[in-house]
């Protein structure tokens, strides 16, 4: 039996562990044994929006209402009935709350792995990646993904030239993604100002960083200079939203949501000033840059911005 965790759709708070029976492979599969993987903020996000963006797809469970969280992490070879797929090879990528995984590997692309199963074959090939590795470095899981996406914002933002604005306005800023997102903008050329919105026991940790050149608490937003601004939401709690739509109205250049940390305190925006929040979808910005830049580039310089960061 393979044991998973089962999340309600209705409440993401709910889960509970269930079993599955024994795999059978069919041709050209492989079962990957999950090893370990990280839980952050990243996963709240994917369980708020499963349906939404699509999360809720790629791990599917028996159970009516329930679906498998995604996560990153590491994963080995436990059974392989595709040629040059070899048992005891560690993979790292996108893996459910679960003992194991089963995936459906393309044609090997050198020994980097994608996933061609026939209900996640549509889905972005970001999560369909799986890329070997000789260890299974437990930061990996934590950092990359947040970073990652903290640099594709930073990059779109620059592409965009900021819409037009002077004010970056970086919500949840004390998270991983918006503390990269507060890292990758202080390095850019242009370099617009960075302001941070958190909760007051976390002002003093982001100023400390010095990535930001101010941060206020979300009681303040009232306080927020009235100048060209866009907004980075990392929250997605509507009540700040609502605030600061209110404060900065025709000065707001576009507001972006990213994730939803503040899961419980969302709602659909409705009659807000300003721009219409649009949700920002990192892996679009991934294959745009794959096909401006070619093969690797986007990656590399990911990996570099995570090594900057970390």
């Amino acid at each position: 039996m393979t044991l998973y965790v089962a999340t309600q759709f209705s409440d993401i708070s709910q889960q509970a562990v269930a079993t599955l029976p024994p795999v059978q492979l069919d041709g050209g599969e492989v079962l990957l044994g999950v090893e370990s993987f990280a839980l952050t903020a990243n996963n709240v996000t994917y369980a708020a929006t499963g349906h939404d963006i699509g999360y809720w797809r790629f791990f599917p469970t028996p159970i009516e209402g329930t679906g498998i969280v995604p996560v990153w992490g590491y994963a080995q070879v436990t059974e392989s009935r595709a040629d040059g797929v070899e048992p005891g090879t560690r993979y790292y990528g996108f893996l459910p709350m679960a003992e194991q995984a089963v995936i459906l590997p393309d044609s090997p692309r050198g020994r980097t792995l994608l996933d061609v199963s026939p209900g996640r074959v549509d889905l972005a090939a970001v999560y369909r990646t799986y890329v070997p590795v000789d260890d299974a470095d437990p930061f990996r899981p934590i950092l990359q993904p947040l970073i990652a996406t903290s640099f594709l914002i930073a990059d779109w933002l620059q592409e965009n030239i900021y819409f037009g604005a002077q004010n970056v306005i970086v919500g949840s800023a004390s998270s991983k993604t918006g503390l990269g997102l507060a890292a990758c903008l202080s390095w850019a050329e242009p370099r617009p100002r960075i302001i941070g919105l958190t909760s007051a026991r976390n002002v003093a940790f982001c100023k400390a960083l010095g990535y930001y050149d101010d941060v206020i608490t979300y009681e303040a937003v009232g306080d927020l200079p009235l100048a060209a601004s866009v907004y980075v939401d990392m929250a997605g709690d509507a009540g700040v939203k609502r605030a600061l739509h209110t404060r900065l109205g025709d000065h707001l250049k576009h507001s972006s949501a990213v994730g939803l940390s503040h899961w419980d305190k969302f709602a659909p925006p409705k009659d807000l000033p300003g721009p219409k929040p649009q949700f920002f979808f990192a892996p679009a910005q991934i294959a745009k840059r794959r096909e401006n830049w070619g093969p690797g580039a986007v990656e590399a310089k990911i990996a570099e911005a995570t090594a900057r960061v970390g």
